[in-house]
């Protein structure tokens, strides 16, 4: 794997205390059969999905390596909070009072008046000295996928589509401008707990020496 923390087959793992959550999620993967009920039935519309053993027995191994994993994570975003944060027409994360971010990517907001040629420019640019990076991330929101902006769901059926209100899946464009914000201006940068300090230095020299170019030529 890339990018995920830890990785678990093609799915996951949900973890929790609360018997009720435990309960829901046992029957969601096991088309809510009521395995042990006294008289089992299905109990609601669920898929048939469940972890094999050798992903289980995975899992579990990584789990115990998760909070080191999480902590070389973050002294990277550390390193990189530090390195960029006097550079100018970038934005690095913000963690609020109280919250962990565990960095499954590394973000950046890019001022794009403040750099000659914007978002685009920086990532070429980053690309060209062998730092891959995604401008832009998934180019466009999920509700503009085919899937979602032309109701291709179970056949030509359009379900659930066609049960939701009107204004619950009207996804016109002046409705989300945060979302089309966000978009414009984020260069999202991989991220892997096992960069050595060499990738690490790499990536914040590379920033730093292009960031200053493009904003001397802005």
């Amino acid at each position: 794997q890339q990018g995920k923390h830890i990785t678990t087959g093609e799915g996951g793992l949900c973890v929790t205390d609360n018997a009720d959550y435990a309960r829901r999620m046992f029957l969601f993967i096991n088309k809510a059969w009521g395995y042990g009920d006294a008289k089992p039935d299905h109990y609601f519309l669920a898929p048939n999905y469940r972890m094999n053993e050798l992903s289980g027995a995975v899992a579990a191994a990584q789990l115990d390596k998760l909070e080191d994993f999480i902590q070389r994570r973050v002294n990277i975003a550390n390193a990189w909070n530090a390195a960029f944060a006097d550079l100018p027409g970038i934005e690095t994360p913000r963690v609020m009072p109280g919250d962990k971010h565990t960095y499954w990517k590394y973000c950046l907001r890019v001022d794009n008046g403040a750099l000659e040629g914007g978002l685009d420019a920086l990532a070429a640019k980053l690309k060209d000295r062998g730092v891959f990076c995604a401008p832009r991330y998934i180019q466009k929101p999920a509700f503009e996928c085919q899937v979602i902006r032309d109701q291709v769901t179970f056949g030509q059926s359009r379900f659930p589509f066609t049960m939701a209100r009107a204004e619950a899946v009207d996804y016109s464009r002046d409705k989300f401008p945060g979302t089309y914000d966000a978009l414009a201006h984020v260069l999202v940068l991989p991220l892997n707990e096992r960069y050595q300090a060499e990738h690490i230095q790499g990536v914040a020299d590379a920033v730093t020496e292009v960031v200053k170019e493009l904003a001397h030529h802005a």
